[in-house]
Parts: C-alpha cells; sequence; structure tokens
C-alpha cells in the first residue's frame, strides 16, 4: 500500500528566502519526496519552486515541482490495487478502471508546462487577495499517461454530451467546503491532447503532484490539471460547481484584464497560458564584470502555438536584440534561449527579454491587471550592476 505523511515537514536547518515584493519573506521547508521548497501555506500544501531550479535545465525535477492544493483533507493512503478510476455519466458503458488496466491501453507522453494560475500573482499592483507567489509556481516536466480521449471512447460518449466533469480524492475538512472539481468541454476532451498521467520525468507521480493519476491539460492552467484523479463524468450541461461557476474566472475582455483596483462586469472561466519569457542565468543584484563576455540564459514558453523568437534589451526596451533559441522539446514545454553579451560601461543595466510566437503573440511592456492575480506575463526586468 502507497502512503505518505503529507502533513509534516523538516524545520531542521531550515532556511529562509525574500521574494521580491511587500511581505516577501518565506520559510524553505522540505516535504515528503521533496527538496527545499518556498512555504507559502502548510495545510494545504503550497510550495512554491525555488526560481534558481529553472536554471538548472529544461526539465524541473520531481523534488522540486511546485505543489499547489485548494483542499486540506489529503488522501494519506492508497493501495494503488484497489484503486479504480471511474467512468460514468452519459457513457454507453460506464466504467471502474484500475491501474494496471489503464497501463495496458496505449500510452503517450509529452513534455508540458503546468503553471498555476496565479504564479506571480505577488508582484501585482494595486496588489490582490491570493497566495502571494513570485515566478516559482510553474514547472516543465514529461508526462506520461493514457490519452482521456481513449478512455471516453472505450465508455462511448453518449448524444447530448457537453462536459466531462473531472473529481480527485482531495476533500475539504469542513462539509461545507465546495469539493475541488473542475469540467473541460467535450470537444476539448476528446482531441487527444489531455493524459491521464501515471508518470512524471520517468518515475510514478510524486504524492503531492497527484499520485496515483492526474489529468495533464498541456497549455492551459494548472486548475484542470486535477491531482489523485478517481472520477469522470461526462454531463449535459455546463458544470455549477464552484470551481467553475465562482472560482478561477477573468474578465470577459480582450486580453483578461480592466483597469486596476475596477471590478469586470462579466467573467469566463479561465483557460490557457499566455506567452511568458524569463532570463535564469541572473537575478536582480548580480554584478558583472565590464569587458568580460557572459552568456545569458532563459526559458519562453506558450500555451502550443509554438515559440518562434525571444529578443533581449539592455536600454529599458528600446532596442532589442534576438537570442538564439534552443532545441525544440514539444510545442508545450520550456524554451531555452542563449544570448552572448559582453558589457562594456559600467552602471547599472535593465537587461528585459520578450518571447513571440506564431500567431503573433508577444508579451506586454506593462503589467495587466485583474482581481484575481491571474495570468502575469509582462516583460520581465533583471537589475544588474556592470562593474
Amino acid at each position: 500500500m502507497a502512503s505518505a505523511a503529507v502533513a509534516t515537514h523538516s524545520r531542521a536547518g531550515e532556511a529562509s528566502v525574500e521574494l521580491p515584493f511587500a511581505n516577501g519573506h518565506r520559510r524553505l521547508v522540505t516535504f515528503p519526496g521533496k527538496r527545499p521548497l518556498i512555504l507559502l501555506t502548510h495545510r494545504p500544501p503550497q510550495l512554491e519552486t525555488p526560481f534558481s531550479v529553472f536554471n538548472e535545465g529544461l526539465i524541473t525535477p520531481n523534488d522540486a515541482f511546485f505543489v499547489r492544493y485548494h483542499l486540506a483533507a489529503l488522501p494519506t493512503e492508497i493501495d494503488p490495487a484497489a484503486f479504480r478510476l471511474e467512468v460514468k455519466g452519459l457513457v454507453k458503458t460506464p466504467l471502474s478502471l484500475s491501474l494496471d488496466e489503464l497501463k495496458k491501453m496505449e500510452s503517450v507522453e509529452v513534455t508540458a508546462v503546468n503553471q498555476c494560475s496565479g504564479n506571480s500573482r505577488g508582484f501585482f499592483n494595486p496588489r490582490v487577495s491570493g497566495g502571494q507567489l513570485a515566478n516559482g509556481a510553474m514547472g516543465n516536466a514529461k508526462w506520461r499517461g493514457v490519452r482521456l480521449k481513449d478512455v471516453l471512447t472505450k465508455a462511448g460518449v453518449a448524444e447530448g454530451a457537453r462536459q466531462v466533469v473531472c473529481d480527485g480524492l482531495d476533500k475539504g475538512v469542513a462539509p461545507a467546503t465546495p469539493d475541488f472539481v473542475k469540467a473541460l468541454e467535450i470537444d476539448h476532451a476528446l482531441d487527444g491532447e489531455i493524459i491521464i498521467a501515471w508518470e512524471m520525468n520517468g518515475e510514478e507521480l510524486p504524492w503531492l503532484n497527484g499520485y496515483p493519476l492526474r489529468l495533464v491539460v498541456p497549455g492551459h492552467y494548472g486548475t484542470y490539471w486535477v491531482k489523485h484523479l478517481n472520477s469522470l463524468t461526462v454531463i449535459n450541461d455546463a458544470f455549477p460547481g464552484f470551481w467553475m461557476a465562482s472560482g478561477y474566472r477573468i474578465p470577459d475582455t480582450a486580453g483578461g484584464c480592466v483597469e486596476p483596483g475596477t471590478v469586470p462586469g462579466k467573467t469566463v472561466p479561465i483557460q490557457k497560458f499566455k506567452i511568458r519569457s524569463f532570463l535564469t542565468s541572473l537575478t536582480d543584484g548580480a554584478t558583472l564584470p565590464a569587458g568580460r563576455p557572459a552568456t545569458l540564459r532563459g526559458i519562453a514558453f506558450d500555451s502550443g502555438n509554438g515559440l518562434t523568437e525571444v529578443q533581449v534589451s539592455f536600454d529599458g526596451g528600446h532596442r532589442w536584440q534576438s537570442a538564439d533559441l534552443g532545441a525544440d522539446a514539444g510545442r508545450y514545454s520550456f524554451r531555452e534561449w542563449k544570448y552572448n553579451w559582453t558589457p562594456t560601461t559600467a552602471g547599472p543595466v535593465e537587461i528585459r527579454c520578450r518571447a513571440f510566437n506564431r500567431i503573433g503573440e508577444t508579451q506586454a511592456m506593462e503589467p495587466l491587471w485583474n482581481p484575481a492575480g491571474y495570468m502575469r506575463n509582462v516583460v520581465e526586468t533583471t537589475k544588474v550592476t556592470v562593474a
């Protein structure tokens, strides 16, 4: 029987970090299966990846991958032999599938970024409620599992189906707490890209990342990546649950934003990522010697349209130079970029980077705002000193 003591963490030699916004002091803590991560909340577990991890390589190691739960009653024991994925509702043949049965179906692998909707929320101005995260609520992994489409096809989706309701084993402590349940439009569920994953970076899913099964919804924010997945229900209407009808919604405007401090008149469920890029090899406050060549490195990603260029600026965004793009690991993956730079003049420098994709999307020079603190994708600035 698999189990995990998710309610404990190590305090021995505990360190801390200072995130670059007000009230940004955070402890680094060690949960089961994880290296020291940035603690946002203990119950439910919310752990942010230290940003330095993203300079280690395109794939985020399992033990460094961020953790985001909404409900505090996590499963602490799961018998893999007894575990079942239930497929029900508007299907011709309801199913109760064991892990072995799922693993006998055709498996697929996708390299994809999982990003929390509120990644970078701590930088919003005016500030908004919710977890005050820096840029570490994201990660890139190789996920293996079975296509959601194949599971639904095996059950036989009946006529009139509109959505697939996805539920996992985590629950609220209080009876009145809305269960964390998400819904996918039926055409999306059947497009062949979403997988029910049991493997992450060549190993079984870590407990805190959804063991034994989780949804992988490439190009979409992590709210749809349901952990400990054990139930799929096909319905003929829009699911009215809290986490679709009230939670994880954005303004129904171009860009999903409104004027800072205002309230949107209409909202829609959050869906796909916005395009983003980061400099990973330098952080604010770094010092570089004048006249010595330096290789800048970073990452970029979008919702799957395909990156075409990353540019770098050293003068506040007035002039831009194209960086070299690294190997393409798949359209849903991080992609590395590099730029060889020899600083010549001593003094402060603000390094900016921005990405472009095949449909012409890029990053805003000024941050956009919404009341939930979602979807930040501003051109990021790293302040360094040349000496």
